[in-house]
């Protein structure tokens, strides 16, 4: 299936074609042929990493979750100016869950003019971990500690400082807490444990 995913529609001379949701393995292989920028890369495998942990601890399908959380900015390397209308398009041409599809564009809440909020698990789930794991990276960054190791106090204390990692937006981190039903405690004592594994 990995060069069906390769051609399929939204790429510069491609041709779409309906697939399922791809698996993680394949849609490994679908990032890494949309984005060529380490840091965005290494974004994508941390919110699957987050999301996969949430999915085992909601017992949810681990594979939708991790897909999720590795494609949701596959258009942002490509089209930063209208991110996520481009992924969007793609993934409704290429027969992709209405859930996934509603959880990517749930995601972009704020941003570019889109104002859909998440109605499930898993879209209050991808907003949550998205813009905190800028966090955890902006300060390994600083504090060359592992993620799993890192403490719950000191990540929390990041998100409270706008002026650490600027760019991030705070409001949908609590925004996709409140949707999730987690406190920001709670999220980020969840998120040490799931990207222990993690480099």
């Amino acid at each position: 299936m990995a060069s069906s995913l390769l051609n399929a529609g939204g790429g510069p001379g491609s041709v779409a074609c309906a697939m399922p949701l791809p698996t993680p393995a394949e849609a490994r292989l679908l990032l890494e042929h949309y984005v060529q920028d380490t840091y965005q890369r290494h974004h994508a495998l941390m919110v699957a990493t987050a999301m996969e942990g949430y999915a085992r601890h909601f017992q949810e399908d681990a594979a939708l979750w991790h897909v999720t959380g590795l494609l949701h900015d596959l258009d942002f390397e490509q089209h930063p100016d209208t991110h996520p209308a481009e992924e969007l398009r793609w993934f409704r041409e290429w027969g992709y869950p209405e859930e996934f599809i509603h959880a990517v564009e749930a995601h972009a809440h704020g941003y570019h003019g889109f104002a859909t909020l998440p109605a499930t698990r898993l879209a209050a789930a991808l907003l949550a971990c998205d813009e905190i794991c800028g966090i955890f990276y902006a300060y390994r960054k600083l504090n060359p500690v592992r993620y799993g190791e890192m403490k719950a106090g000191s990540i929390k204390k990041k998100v409270a400082e706008p002026a650490f990692a600027a760019k991030v937006d705070r409001r949908t981190i609590h925004l996709g807490c409140q949707h999730l039903g987690m406190t920001l405690d709670e999220h980020v004592a969840h998120l040490i444990k799931s990207l222990a594994p993690l480099e």
